[in-house]
């Protein structure tokens, strides 16, 4: 029998232009915190060489993905650098009903889709410095052609825009102080008034 009076997990989301970090951010702070697991995205891109099915995506056609937005499937769902993702929403209430937190590494547009349908989300967005660096990055992580590289730098600004959207910014200059600052922000949401409801009853007597 679930406990009625168990309180749900938070919902986390980490938005970042390509190659600011946010995966090798996130990785550390789900590795090191049993509290903290990952909302798995669909998605119609093809993996990496890297990539398994069903650990770092859902992969699937395109036809598929159409099949499960036209099913209400998906919480939020968006065309990022021409290919499709979205959220299970199952997924995410499964995971928040047993109170952890669940990470969700989306693009802005998702992230703001998902603030809408769930006013209590934690919303970060990780950036580099300057551009320049992003750039760097970019190139010296040799997952990308040059000409993918300059669609992302491009919509880096159009990224930027919904950065006022966003509760939190992490600048990702050292990895070890961006994962502290993202594990910071995480530790503050048990403290949250929303978290401790029972409160308010005690002060209500």
């Amino acid at each position: 029998m679930s406990n009625p009076t168990k309180q749900l997990g938070n919902i986390i989301i980490i938005s970042a232009p390509s190659g600011a970090g946010k995966s090798s951010i996130s990785n550390v702070v789900v590795s090191s915190n049993k509290n903290v697991v990952y909302s798995i995205s669909y998605t119609t891109r093809l993996p990496r060489k890297d990539e398994k099915n069903g650990k770092n995506y859902f992969f699937v056609n395109e036809a598929e993905f159409k099949k499960m937005v036209e099913e209400k499937k998906f919480v939020e769902w968006a065309k990022v650098h021409n290919n499709y993702y979205g959220t299970s929403k199952a997924l995410l209430e499964k995971v928040l009903k047993t109170g952890k937190n669940i990470l969700l590494e989306i693009d802005v547009q998702g992230g703001i889709n998902i603030k809408k349908q769930y006013p209590t989300a934690c919303m970060i967005f990780i950036m580099t410095p300057d551009l320049k660096t992003l750039e760097n990055r970019l190139v010296a992580r040799n997952k990308d052609c040059r000409e993918t590289i300059d669609i992302r730098l491009n919509n880096v600004k159009k990224e930027l825009k919904y950065l006022k959207k966003y509760e939190y910014l992490v600048i990702n200059k050292k990895l070890n102080d961006a994962v502290n600052a993202v594990k910071t922000i995480i530790k503050s949401l048990d403290y949250r008034i929303q978290k401790n409801k029972k409160y308010f009853r005690i002060c209500s007597h």
